[in-house]
């Protein structure tokens, strides 16, 4: 990755944050800190790897208001599409739609089936032998539910090397920490023991998940990328505390947060010169 693409994926996830930090503003609407984790994940995916041509399923679909952002920022929806977010009668609603936008294939939301998804569409793929990739998000306390472990048994037996899966590991869901919950870890192990190609990266830093790609391009496996995030990243008060997974902004919140977001964009932009 050279400073031009850096610069161009810093500036996407900074317009996608702006973006959906006002929607949930404006619609007094939660789930602010999931959508904070996925950010640099979400923008990666659709603009430093993913074709055209290729699906992305937000599995965690509690982050939807990220995921509208994105489209937005790829010129799928449109800024007044935007507004109606949370509103009577939208198609942006708290939970990814079914057979209402372009990019969105499936309705999720409803936790644990959207890997399920991701390995249906893959063995579909291959079976008419294009090229085409199924890239899908989860978040790390969906991984709780038999339905993902099935999916990733099925992902491996088919060796469906056309599917990316990434894991939104900010070890935090709705009723406390994931170790706490339900313990994951070594989750890495576990994948690799399934027969993936496994990854860990940053989930923030987009240097980090081009080094994942990279590997993922060079593997006849399925991939499984272990995104390190925090819950509310840039959200100072709030940065991994499980509150940010429901709590709506107040104003001053609101603005505190944009004034952050922006400053952290800025000082990422001067590193990479």
């Amino acid at each position: 990755m050279n400073s031009a693409e850096h610069r161009n994926l810093l500036t996407k996830a900074y317009n996608i944050k702006n973006r959906f930090l006002g929607m949930y503003k404006q619609a007094n609407a939660g789930h602010v800190g999931c959508s904070l984790s996925v950010a640099e994940m979400i923008t990666f995916v659709r603009f430093g790897w993913m074709k055209d041509t290729d699906e992305i399923i937000l599995s965690k679909g509690h982050a939807a208001a990220a995921l509208y952002s994105m489209l937005a920022e790829d010129g799928t929806l449109s800024e007044e599409d935007i507004k109606t977010f949370y509103k009577n009668n939208t198609y942006l609603a708290a939970h990814p739609p079914v057979n209402k936008i372009k990019r969105i294939p499936f309705a999720t939301g409803s936790l644990g089936h959207g890997l399920s998804i991701a390995g249906g569409l893959g063995l579909a793929q291959k079976l008419k032998k294009t090229d085409k990739q199924i890239f899908c998000i989860t978040s790390d306390g969906e991984i709780n539910e038999g339905s993902t472990w099935e999916a990733a048994l099925f992902i491996a037996h088919h060796n469906l090397n056309n599917v990316v899966w990434l894991i939104d590991r900010n070890k935090l869901q709705g009723y406390g920490r994931t170790e706490d919950v339900m313990k994951l870890e070594p989750l890495d192990k576990k994948l690799e023991a399934f027969g993936f190609n496994v990854g860990v990266v940053d989930g923030h830093d987009f240097a980090s998940m081009e080094t994942a790609k990279l590997k993922a391009e060079n593997s006849n496996l399925p991939t499984a990328i272990i995104c390190n995030t925090t819950k509310g990243n840039g959200w100072k008060m709030y940065e991994g505390n499980v509150d940010c997974h429901y709590l709506a902004m107040k104003d001053d919140q609101y603005n505190l947060v944009l004034e952050e977001v922006k400053k952290n964009f800025e000082k990422r932009l001067i590193a990479i010169g």
